[in-house]
């Protein structure tokens, strides 16, 4: 909504008024009760940016945000806002940030301030309080802003929260002077009072965006607000069910602006309005209907009859689709600004608003046009829009072809067509003559930037990020070098193909921001070449610059960004910063230098006297940190992740950073962090990264002074202690914290609290925590208690009415006892399960079925029994099945193959499934792992494994491997989680993980029942790393072409009934690191080969006619037995053969007659 308010200009003139008062030539004192007043509220605030830091002379008047009346010496205005300033580029792109806020508490002393007027607390953080009532009591105040506040009532107590509704204080209905009040962006919940409806004198009013409001009273509260002109309600949940409130605004005399944001409001809501009882007053000049759930463009006509004097309408992020009439554009002749950005229109709509011939600015992009530009531009080419149109938004709405000619937009200054399908060359086209930014990042444009972009002489602001586009460096700044030089502003050419050297920039005398990242740049930065001197931010990162950083980087007095990451720079790092110790250490903020090789150790750095940022991760800084090191006061963020340095931190190095909210010094792993007992930070850390440092043993007590970390990773960080109360109490009381305290000796019992808080992940395995899980823990995205002591049952999981957004739940490896709760219903967002290695027992709950985003399932090692759930077919996006190492019995259900397609491992090991292999096992075409060893499986191998399409393919070793699910809140995205499995590999169990496993396809059916020929379909699965049939009762012959599979490491065959020769081409399988064949019935001449002479002797045992080395057995002229033919009985080796019956009959009577003679013999002895 447009911000330009009458009230607000009034408020204005009277601010300037005031300080004129106070400004004049007498000396203004201040009223020591006030005085008084404000440094009560002084001690109740966390001032960490120093906003108060004047708050300390006598004269309170001349304090900063502070103006007295210098008539009566009273304070009429107390200014504290915070600052989340973003400096933006043309086409959007932060460039810049900063922000300074206070938190604490607002003191209930600001009641002494009678007289004053002017109340602004805007973008502060008062977290876990209410809105004080006390300022209903300030009956003089014409302007209170308590926006983005985070106010939200959640009081906290010494046993966690007590849950109190966040409502606005009827108390400001007191406030009759008060014209300005804005509430937007806190956490309130309950109605909006109605006691609002006596500010009469109010003019703008913005309310919601945030928490749960309602309008109470029907609104009927809105229709005193007679003076209102600007009114904002936004994400205010019952204003679809009814149409009183808005006849009650509709009636407001004075209304300019109004936004009804996130509202839910349908189409039906305003297609059953009467038009005879209602009609906005002609003076509404803007409309905000945006984030609503409008489908249809009757929207369009609802507004041209009613609103027809509109010159802003937005209705973005709804559903509309459809054809807009062309009575809309012949109505709407004063407006001005159209949004329609994401919604489901196609090209049609574009033809309909272009004949609009007021229209400057129109933003279409996301939705569906669905057309080539050309065509596009064409069809616009008679339209009246196309001569008043100022800006033009068409990103991401799927529009393809070439870049065309847009001369026609006479008048155009803002052009985005980014994230469409933009191909080809660029053609010389003529731009728009006063094309100030121009954006057509995320294309798949080519070649080279035309010459006539650097003949635009308006041309401001270029973004051509992430094309294709080719060709040297040096040759683009030269098509470039048109008028185009001296305007140009803003250059980002990052993620392209460009090559060559770093080139010359110093003809381009005003730009302030180039990105040249991500592309392939190469060599050394030239020493010569003098950077702009306006230039403000410099990315250079990921291309394969050398050497170092020369000292004409140094002499650009303006620079404040500078991003070498990812490249192999190697130049120490004391040097470095020597040679950026010209004017640019006065005004350089953010220095990343992460990625590189650069060596050396930490410098002083407190040259840099306004340094935010500093990231040095990943690289290979080494040596002692200096006891003496002082780093810049201004300094928020530092990073030196992943380096060898080493040494003793202590409260010295940052006694003076009370900026600092983001520490991150893990993967050091000589470095320690010794502070002193009772140590009070000056910082409050959001980020807090100290894996591997050396923080134990005790459990860090500086951490309790920390009231706003969002990220704390003390992992491996050789804490051996009990965790305190007022860690759990801390963590209780926070939401959407990402907490990692795993791989310590950490012990106790987490205490119980009766919180449902959101967490974004907490990671505690690998410690020696004991006892029952709490409940609170569930209310995570992600939850590892793995490697723990945990005992007792999984109800907790179900205790109360969980929230349900875990994403990731590993309990595996704990002392957990009892059966398997059914409730996972509860969880449906559930896409990683490891219960594996504990004490449950009883079956596997068929509410597991309902978790139809899973994706990785593991239960091994407990006391399961009975079969696999028939509902778990329903969990198709399963990767991962790891039943191994229980009871189950039955048979191997059918549809795990033909329902769950994206199996890739499957682990059935080690249970008691028995009968045939179903055929449908085959339709499992991604299986990179099948483990059915140990079981009770009988039948043949089917033929169609020939099918298992992953493993009849090679293994690529080159890049990383992960699992990832993608989570609905934007803030976490999406988070990677860890397979495993537990197989027997060369003798011995082994853990195979992610990478390790995705190289690891493998087919283990050993210690079955199988019987008949190995198929000769397994030479088609040439990924096999690892074959084991061993221990069952397969027959024939080896496969003759098995040596096709020649990825093979292990192969087992042992203990069958094998029969014939080995085939030679097992030769040709170089890499077998284990092989057995022994304990089969193989003859003939072990295949030559410096492989197959390398195993153990025992790999052949127990072949009787097998010779060759390595056996002691020497093959007679080298010349194998026959061979058996192809077809063998079962009566070929067994003991009871015909023989033995035909034999069996001599044997008894030959038998028979020695025993009786033997018993004659002895008689006639006696």
């Amino acid at each position: 909504m447009t911000r330009n308010p009458v009230g607000l200009k009034l408020m204005m003139f009277m601010v300037c008024l005031v300080t004129e008062l106070v400004y004049g030539k007498e000396e203004v004192r201040c009223i020591e009760r006030e005085r008084e007043a404000l440094l009560q509220f002084k001690a109740a605030i966390v001032d960490r940016y120093d906003m108060l830091s004047s708050w300390t002379t006598p004269h309170c008047c001349q304090w900063q945000g502070i103006r007295c009346s210098n008539l009566t010496g009273h304070i009429l205005m107390l200014d504290l806002h915070g600052e989340f300033h973003d400096e933006i580029s043309f086409n959007f792109y932060i460039e810049f940030s900063s922000k300074r806020f206070i938190s604490g508490e607002i003191h209930k002393s600001l009641m002494e301030l009678s007289q004053l007027q002017y109340l602004n607390f805007s973008s502060n953080s008062f977290r876990d309080s209410n809105i004080p009532e006390f300022l209903g009591s300030l009956s003089n105040l014409r302007y209170l802003d308590l926006s983005s506040c985070g106010f939200d009532g959640k009081i906290p107590t010494q046993f966690g929260y007590n849950s109190f509704e966040g409502n606005i204080p009827i108390q400001l209905g007191n406030l009759s002077h008060l014209q300005y009040l804005d509430l937007r962006d806190n956490d309130l919940e309950g109605n909006i009072p109605s006691q609002l409806g006596n500010l009469s004198n109010l003019h703008e009013l913005y309310i919601g965006r945030g928490g749960a409001l309602n309008i109470g009273d029907g609104g009927q509260w809105l229709s005193n607000l007679i003076s209102l002109t600007h009114l904002y309600l936004s994400s205010i949940s019952n204003l679809y069910h009814s149409h009183g409130w808005l006849q009650m605004i509709a009636k407001l005399p004075k209304l300019r602006e109004l936004s009804l944001l996130d509202c839910s409001l349908t189409d039906n809501f305003f297609l059953s309005l009467r038009p005879s009882i209602f009609n906005f007053s002609t003076s509404l000049t803007v409309l905000d209907l945006s984030e609503n759930t409008l489908m249809s463009t009757i929207i369009f006509q609802w507004v041209a009859n009613f609103t027809p004097n509109l010159v802003e309408l937005d209705l973005s992020n709804n559903l509309i689709e459809g054809s807009v009439a062309n009575h809309f554009g012949l109505a709407m002749n004063s407006l001005e600004h159209l949004k329609l950005y994401s919604n489901r229109f196609k090209v049609e709509v574009l033809e309909s608003v272009m004949n609009i011939c007021t229209l400057k600015s129109l933003n279409l992009g996301q939705n569906s046009l669905n057309q080539s530009f050309s065509s596009i531009l064409h069809n616009l080419s008679n339209a009246c829009a196309r001569n008043s149109l100022q800006e033009l938004d068409m990103s991401f709405s799927q529009i393809n072809g070439s870049f065309p000619d847009f001369s026609i937009f006479t008048t155009l200054n803002i052009l985005d067509l980014s994230d469409n399908q933009l191909s080809g060359k660029i053609p010389e086209a003529i731009l728009p003559s006063r094309l100030e930014s121009l954006s057509l990042l995320f294309n798949f444009l080519e070649g080279e930037i035309p010459k006539s972009f650097g003949n635009t002489c308006t041309l401001r602001s270029l973004d051509m990020s992430n094309n294709r586009l080719s060709g040297q460096f040096s040759l683009i700044f030269q098509h470039l070098s048109g008028c185009a030089k001296n305007v140009l502003q803003d250059l980002k050419l990052e993620g392209n193909n460009i090559n060559g050297t770093f080139p010359d920039l110093s003809r381009f005398s005003n730009l302030k921001i180039l990105d040249l990242s991500e592309n392939q740049l190469s060599g050394e930065l030239p020493e010569g070449n003098q950077l702009p001197s306006q230039l403000q931010s410099l990315s250079i990162g990921s291309n394969t610059l050398e050497g170092g950083i020369p000292k004409s980087f140094g002499n650009a007095c303006a620079l404040r960004f500078l991003s070498i990451v990812n490249n192999s720079l190697s130049e120490e790092f004391p040097l470095i910063v020597h040679h950026l110790s010209g004017c640019a250490r006065y005004s350089l903020e953010n220095l990343y230098l992460g990625r590189n090789q650069i060596n050396g150790t930490i410098p002083d750095l407190s040259i840099f006297p306004s340094l935010k940022g500093l990231s040095l991760d990943e690289n290979k800084l080494n040596g002692e940190f200096p006891n003496d090191i002082q780093f810049p006061h201004q300094l928020e963020e530092l990073s030196i992740q992943s380096n060898s340095l080493k040494g003793v931190l202590s409260d010295y190095q940052f006694a003076n950073l009370s900026k600092l909210n983001s520490l991150d010094l893990s993967g050091n792993s000589l470095l320690s962090l010794t502070f002193t007992q009772n140590w009070v930070p000056p910082f409050q850390l959001r980020i807090v990264g100290l894996q591997s440092c050396i923080v134990g043993p005790t459990f860090p007590k500086w951490l309790q002074t920390q009231n706003e970390f969002r990220d704390l990773d003390i992992s491996n960080a050789g804490i051996s202690d009990m965790v305190p109360k007022w860690f759990w109490t801390k963590l209780a009381l926070r939401k959407w914290v990402s907490m990692n305290i795993s791989c310590n000796s950490l012990h106790g019992i987490i205490p119980y609290f009766p919180t449902k808080n959101p967490y974004s992940s907490l990671i505690l395995g690998s410690n020696q925590f004991e006892g029952p899980i709490p409940p609170f823990l569930r209310s995570s995205t992600l939850l590892d208690l793995s490697q723990n002591k945990f005992s007792g049952s999984l109800s907790f999981l179900c205790v109360g009415d969980p929230i349900g957004i875990l994403y990731q739940l590993d309990l595996s490896n704990n002392n957990l006892s009892g059966q398997i709760p059914d409730c996972w219903s509860h969880f449906k967002s559930l896409a990683f399960l490891d219960l594996s290695q504990n004490q449950l027992s009883g079956k596997i709950p068929t509410s597991m079925g309902s978790l139809h985003d899973l994706q990785a399932l593991f239960l091994r090692n407990n006391s399961l029994i009975g079969d696999i759930p028939f509902s778990v077919r329903d969990c198709t996006n399963l990767v991962m099945i790891d039943v191994a190492d229980n009871n189950l019995s039955g048979s191997i259900p059918g549809w795990i193959g033909s329902k769950l397609g994206n199996l890739q491992y499957l682990s059935l090991r080690r249970n008691h499934f028995q009968g045939n292999l179903p055929l449908q096992i085959c339709y499992l075409r991604y299986i990179q792992l099948l483990d059915l060893s140990l079981n009770n499986l009988s039948g043949r191998i089917p033929k169609c494994i020939k099918n298992f399409t992953s493993m009849a393919q090679k293994a690529s070793s080159r890049g990383g491997h992960w699992y990832t699910v993608e989570t609905k809140y934007l803030y976490i995205g999406s988070q990677s989680y860890d397979l495993n499995v537990l197989l027997s590999w060369k003798g011995s169990q082994r853990m195979f993980e992610n990478n390790g496993l995705i190289l690891l396809k493998s087919i283990d059916l050993s210690s079955n029942y199988f019987s008949e020929k190995i198929p000769k379909e397994f030479e088609i699965l040439i990924g096999l790393v690892s074959l084991n049939l061993s221990r069952n009762n397969l027959s024939g012959e080896i496969p003759s072409n098995i040596g096709k599979l020649t990825s093979l490491e292990f192969l087992d065959i042992s203990r069958n009934e094998l029969v014939g020769s080995i085939p030679n081409s097992l030769i040709q399988i170089d890499r077998l690191s284990m092989l057995d064949l022994s304990h089969n019935h193989l003859v003939g001449m072990i295949p030559q080969s410096t492989q197959l002479q390398s195993f153990n002797p025992s790999s052949y045992e127990d072949n009787l006619n097998l010779c060759g080395s390595p056996l002691d057995k020497l093959c007679i002229s080298k010349i194998p037995l026959e061979e058996p033919k192809n077809e063998i009985h079962e009566d070929d080796y067994s003991f009871f053969n015909r023989q033995f019956y035909i034999g069996m009959p001599f044997g008894f009577v030959i038998s028979f007659g020695m025993v009786v003679g033997l018993m004659l013999f002895r008689l006639s002895t006696s």
